[in-house]
């Protein structure tokens, strides 16, 4: 990886919407959707009927959270409703 991009990494809380704060995993990402799609690589989380599943992610150096689902079969990323 290069230097320029190990350098832009920043460290999130990331857990299943359903799941309480403290089953979070901290993932480094570059933004909080890389953060959330590391997640799934990492930990396979299992999705609900429609190939779905929602996280949020936590900043852990400003705290800012946003919620995303995203689609196991596509890897497309939506805020949550």
């Amino acid at each position: 990886m290069p230097a320029s991009e190990t350098t832009l990494q920043r460290r999130f809380s990331v857990h299943g919407v359903a799941e309480a704060p403290e089953r979070s995993h901290l993932i480094e990402g570059l933004s909080f959707e890389d953060a959330a799609l590391h997640f799934i690589e990492d930990h396979h989380p299992a999705a609900n009927a429609d190939d779905e599943i929602s996280l949020l992610v936590e900043d852990c150096e400003t705290g800012e959270r946003q919620c995303f689902r995203v689609d196991l079969e596509t890897g497309e990323t939506a805020p949550c409703d």
